[in-house]
């Protein structure tokens, strides 16, 4: 059986990847090794870039719902009442609470400041800069949103061998009838951090050895009032407990753990617990439990011809910071449509080498700041020197906002061959109005394409976009782009191309950025 793509691995960065290429007119096949959605706990919260990527992929209400779960079991949490808080009352606390709450942590230190995001490009109409919603939540949005475009999801199917050549790849799968065959254009490797598909391929994977055993769990405990809430550094290590109930955290700084692969005990999770908070807390149950360690590792390269890695597959790294899923989740949205293009044979295979390109040192950048973070956890008395400095530095408005753009992703800019100030950075969710009703930009996302935005009534640069039917145009108003004439927005959410008011309009310019984009004006058939 042939299909374009084969992504081995359903997790939310390849089933947002199927999406992608799925609403780019692509037959994807996503094969799982797990027969039901993973429900170990793991990341909680989206930063405000990937959060409002997935709005505009239509997952606007699913994301709402999820994260007014997660509110009221926080709140819940925090308050010490265990009744139900109704829809109304868990948004009045959100509300009461907007804006005052740090938006994130650094090394488990929650001083990163939201008043500082209008500093970053966050218009105070756009998306909250940290989304909670966990994990799970957010995969089971991600599969009723690929299989309702028609993406196929095989679980329990599990790849086990692959052979690439000029034309294509040929994988072996071990599904529940036995092995079989599948042929497919590209395969991309979304298997997470002990990728079968970057091992097979030969990927190279640098970087530094694990120097922690972390264990994060939800568990019931006979005695929680023994455990402080929030994050605490300890004489022995990390402790977290919350913000969700029963959810605990500990990190030991004494090596990797000598078992990766089998499930944490009730004893094991004890002894940690015990170890690093100093008290004879007792764990009657765990409900979800995980180990981790510090091992940050990056491939050279995402791309070996026809095999391309994205998420844990091309990257690893402490979950500090909570930046794993966000990087995962860009890599999906930079990939999709690229390698939509490439099939479709619109775009030439070199624009694939920018997916390295562009997310190769964005992923450094985040497995330096998670090395620096450990670094900054650590026991003993210099470690607390540089961290009590670090908190005062923290203080400053430079530090703070440099830490917030980093850890959020807020810093990211590409190289596009374009210096408007806006070239290259992510373009956030605004007001328009448009043949006078009110719309938002996202509005016009929802189908993946790239959107051109004219505000300045200029039937010179709507004409010059003219012959890529893959570029949505758009004529609108708002008094939210004081510095934009028009502004053309990649399918990734990155602006490409930008005009300021006042500067002449040369159609060559536009021109060159839509071929390197988006390449050759050939007619596209979304989904």
């Amino acid at each position: 059986m042939s299909f374009d793509v084969v992504i081995s691995g359903g997790g939310p960065v390849g089933l947002l990847l199927a999406i992608e290429l799925r609403l780019n007119g692509l037959a994807p096949v996503v094969i799982e090794r797990l027969t039901e959605p993973d429900q170990t706990i793991k990341a909680g919260a989206l930063h405000a870039i990937t959060g409002e990527a997935l709005v505009r992929r239509g997952l606007r209400d699913q994301l709402a719902a999820a994260q007014l779960t997660s509110i009221k079991q926080m709140l819940r949490m925090f308050s010490g009442d265990d009744e139900d808080m109704s829809d109304a009352e868990a948004e009045a606390a959100m509300r009461k609470f907007a804006g005052k709450a740090p938006m994130g942590h650094f090394a488990g230190v929650f001083k990163l400041d939201g008043s500082r995001l209008a500093n970053v490009g966050i218009p105070e109409s756009g998306s909250p800069p940290l989304i909670m919603v966990p994990q799970p939540l957010l995969e089971a949005a991600l599969v009723e949103r690929a299989v309702a475009l028609g993406v196929e999801l095989r679980r329990g199917h599990n790849l086990t061998g692959l052979v690439q050549d000029d034309d294509g790849v040929t994988v072996t799968v071990d599904g529940p009838d036995g092995a079989y065959e599948l042929r497919a254009g590209y395969l991309v490797g979304c298997d997470g951090g002990r990728s079968t598909v970057r091992k097979l391929t030969g990927f190279d994977f640098p970087g530094t050895d694990p120097a922690i055993t972390g264990h994060q769990a939800l568990a019931v405990l006979a005695d929680p009032e023994k455990l402080p809430r929030g994050w605490n550094r300890t004489p022995t290590g990390m402790l977290v407990y919350g913000p969700m109930p029963e959810r605990v955290l500990t990190v030991e700084f004494d090596g990797p753990p000598a078992d990766r692969d089998g499930a944490v005990t009730v004893e094991e999770l004890q002894a940690s617990l015990r170890h690093v908070s100093g008290t004879d807390v007792t764990v009657k149950e765990i409900i979800s439990a995980t180990r981790f360690t510090d091992n940050a590792r990056a491939a050279s390269s995402y791309r070996n011809n026809r095999v391309l890695l994205a998420g844990d597959a091309a990257h690893v790294h402490s979950p500090f910071g909570g930046q794993g899923l966000t990087l995962g989740l860009g890599d999906a949205l930079n990939l999709g449509w690229k390698l939509a293009a490439v099939v479709r044979g619109q775009a030439g295979d070199d624009l694939l080498d920018t997916y390295t390109a562009e997310r190769h040192p964005v992923a450094l950048r985040v497995l330096a700041n998670t090395r620096a973070q450990i670094a900054l956890m650590a026991p003993g008395d210099h470690t607390t020197a540089l961290r009590d400095l670090f908190i005062e530095l923290m203080d400053l408005d430079d530090v703070n906002q440099y830490l917030l753009e980093m850890v959020g992703g807020f810093g990211i800019r590409y190289d596009v061959g374009d210096d408007h100030s806006r070239a290259g950075r992510f373009f956030f969710d605004i007001a328009l109005t448009v043949d006078g009703s009110h719309v938002r930009f996202a509005d016009f996302c929802q189908d993946g394409q790239a959107v051109l935005l004219d505000l300045a009534d200029s039937a010179d640069v709507r004409a010059a976009a003219a012959g890529w039917p893959s570029v949505r145009v758009v004529r609108a108003t708002t008094d939210e782009l004081p510095d934009l004439a028009a502004v053309l927005v990649r399918p990734d959410g990155y602006v490409a191309w930008a005009l300021a008011p006042g500067v002449a309009f040369d159609a060559s310019t536009l021109t060159a950025a839509l071929t390197r984009w988006l390449g050759a004006a050939a007619v596209h058939q979304p989904a």
